[in-house]
């Protein structure tokens, strides 16, 4: 995909160099120097603008872009302006950061489906990582559900899924699990990967370092994680 990031800050910079990564065509844009050049040589292409000045978008193809994303992250008002812009110049999809509950009306009253809360998101994901040390990682689907990847509990090692009868048990459904592998570079170094085992079968058997992929509730989530203790 084609997609315009406007703020380049930690969040901005961090997630052009991403999706550079997995393929897409990024084009970063900030008005500082200094954050357009750390990046011009590590994505498609890095624009010094200000993203407030409708003029300047002459330079940018933003009516090509399959996506635009607004990160800008100190300056509210720019981030709303330049929401605004966009809006105006293009139909593409706009994904934009939102910095406080007003920030949050505006952009709904635009018509912006998509707004994210970098810092909240992070923080709510490390609070679940504190509280429930047994969670490898997770990502909330709602106020009730969530995808978590969780330690394999002992009891788990050596049985097979259909035996675990955890969707019984606990009302979860396995997505699937990650299961460490050693690999050998070219050089013949050794080291530990993470495989995703792709959809388990019933006869599946849990190994000890497993890491499991489950769907479900968050309190049922958080008693599977109990079954550590």
């Amino acid at each position: 995909m084609k997609i315009i990031i406007f703020g380049l800050g930690n969040f901005g910079m961090s997630l052009a160099l991403s999706l550079t990564e997995t393929g897409n065509e990024v084009i970063g844009v900030d008005k500082d120097l200094t954050k357009v050049d750390l990046v011009k040589d590590k994505i498609a292409h890095s624009v010094c603008m200000d993203s407030t000045n409708e003029l300047g978008y002459q330079a940018l193809p933003v009516k090509q872009a399959d996506m635009i994303v607004v990160a800008i992250g100190e300056n509210e008002g720019a981030a709303i302006i330049t929401t605004a812009i966009i809006k105006k110049l293009s139909n593409a999809k706009v994904i934009s950061r939102s910095l406080s509950p007003i920030h949050d009306t505006v952009l709904q009253a635009m018509g912006i489906v998509s707004i994210v809360h970098p810092e909240q998101e992070a923080a709510e994901k490390l609070t679940n990582k504190i509280n429930l040390k047994n969670i490898v990682d997770n990502f909330k689907i709602d106020a009730k559900y969530s995808i978590s990847e969780i330690k394999t509990p002992p009891a788990f090692v050596g049985k097979s899924i259909i035996d675990l009868d955890i969707r019984a048990k606990y009302k979860l459904n396995i997505i699937t699990i990650l299961r460490k592998k050693e690999k050998t570079n070219l050089i013949g170094n050794t080291t530990s990967i993470m495989e995703v085992i792709g959809i388990p079968a019933a006869d599946t058997i849990i190994e000890k370092n497993d890491i499991l992929v489950v769907f479900g509730t968050n309190d049922n989530i958080s008693k599977i994680c109990e079954n550590h203790d």
